[in-house]
C-alpha cells in the first residue's frame, strides 16, 4: 500500500468527525438520546395521522361537489366523515397541541438540571477543563433544537390542516381564535414550547428535586396559558362595530366570519349604551334596542396577534435563561 493510499483511507474517518459534536456538546448529544428518539417517533405518529386525515377531508370536500354525491347516501356519508374528522381535529389534536409545551416543561426543562444537582454533578463542573457557562450552553442549546424543530414540524403539520382542511369548509368551519385552535397553528406551539422548556429548567435550577419541579413546571406553565388567555384580547386595538338590532338570539352582534368577538352589548334610543353583562340582567330592554354594538378582532389580527405574543413569551423565556445562567454559574465559581 503507497503512502497516497494510506493517506486517502484515514482522511474518510476525519471528514465523518467534523460532523460529530465537539466538546460538552457531545456528551450534551448523547444525554439527549432519548429525548431525540420520543421526538421522531412523535413526529412520525403525528405526520401520519394528519397526512392521513387532510387526504380524507379534501377527497371529502371534493365528493360534495363532484358527481359522487349524486349516489344514494353519498352526501350523507361524506359529511359524516367530514363532521367526525373535524371533532377529532378540535377535540383531540387540538388540545393534544396545548398539552406539548406543559409536557416540555415538566418532563424535558425540569429535570434537565434539577437532576445534575441531586446526583451532585453539578459540583465537578469546576473540574473540568471547560468553563461552567460553557458547559450550560451545552445543556440547554441541545434539548433547544429538538424542541424547537419538533414544536416547528408539528405546527406546520397542523396549520397545514387547518388551514387547506378545516378553515373556512362550506358546512363545517373553524374560527381560528376561540378555544384551543389559537394555541395549534403558527408561531404559537414553538413560542410556548420554548417558553416551557425555559420555565422548566429555571424551576428546576431553583428548586434543585426532580419530581417537585415537574409538579411546579407544570402548575406554572397551566397558570400562563390561563394568564395569557386573559391578556391576549388587548394586544391589539380592537375594532368597533354596530349595526341595527335585528332582534336575533345570538348574543345581538354578529361579528363578521371567522372574526373574535370580546365585548358586545345594546344602544338605546336615548344613546346609553349597554354591555353584555347589563343586558344579561335586563334582557328585554337590550332586545327592544333600535341598535345593537360589538368590539372584536378580525381574522386579520390573527397573525399580528400571535407576534406579539410570541414576542412577549421569547423575552421571557430569554429572561429565564439569563437566570439560570447566573444561578448555575455563580453556584460553581
Amino acid at each position: 500500500m503507497t503512502t497516497v493510499e494510506l493517506s486517502r483511507g484515514s482522511a474518510a474517518p476525519s471528514r465523518l468527525s467534523v460532523l460529530r459534536p465537539r466538546g460538552p456538546f457531545w456528551p450534551a448529544w448523547r444525554q439527549s438520546r432519548p429525548l431525540r428518539r420520543v421526538a421522531v417517533g412523535v413526529l412520525l405518529v403525528a405526520a401520519v395521522g394528519l397526512v392521513t386525515m387532510n387526504l380524507l377531508l379534501l377527497d371529502a370536500d371534493h365528493g360534495l361537489v363532484g358527481s359522487r354525491c349524486a349516489l344514494p347516501n353519498r352526501c350523507a356519508d361524506l359529511n359524516s366523515r367530514i363532521f367526525m374528522l373535524n371533532t377529532v381535529f378540535t377535540n383531540v389534536v387540538q388540545p393534544a397541541m396545548v398539552a406539548v409545551p406543559v409536557l416540555v416543561g415538566m418532563f424535558v426543562g425540569a429535570p434537565l438540571l434539577a437532576q445534575e444537582y441531586e446526583r451532585g454533578t453539578v459540583q465537578l463542573i469546576r473540574a473540568q477543563s471547560v468553563s461552567p457557562a460553557r458547559w450550560l450552553t451545552a445543556r440547554l442549546v441541545v434539548p433547544a433544537v429538538v424542541v424547537a424543530l419538533s414544536a416547528g414540524i408539528l405546527s406546520a403539520l397542523t396549520t397545514w390542516v387547518w388551514r387547506t382542511g378545516i378553515a373556512g369548509h362550506r358546512f363545517f368551519f373553524d374560527s381560528p381564535y376561540p378555544g384551543f385552535t389559537y394555541h395549534a397553528l403558527d408561531l404559537a406551539p414553538l413560542a410556548w414550547s420554548l417558553f416551557g422548556l425555559a420555565l422548566g429548567t429555571a424551576v428546576g435550577v431553583l428548586l434543585r428535586r426532580t419530581i417537585a419541579s415537574i409538579l411546579v413546571s407544570g402548575v406554572l406553565l397551566l397558570l400562563a396559558e390561563l394568564l395569557m388567555r386573559f391578556a391576549r384580547p388587548y394586544f391589539l386595538p380592537l375594532v368597533h362595530g354596530s349595526a341595527p338590532n335585528s332582534r336575533n338570539y345570538l348574543g345581538f352582534f354578529i361579528q363578521p366570519s371567522q372574526s373574535w368577538l370580546v365585548n358586545s352589548g345594546a344602544v338605546l334610543a336615548d344613546g346609553t349604551r349597554l354591555s353584555a353583562a347589563d343586558c344579561s340582567r335586563n334582557f328585554q330592554v337590550c332586545q327592544d334596542a333600535p341598535t345593537v354594538w360589538g368590539e372584536y378582532h378580525p381574522v386579520s389580527h390573527f397573525v399580528p396577534m400571535q407576534l406579539v405574543e410570541s414576542g412577549v413569551l421569547l423575552v421571557l423565556t430569554a429572561a429565564l435563561v439569563g437566570l439560570v445562567y447566573r444561578r448555575v454559574t455563580r453556584a460553581t465559581l
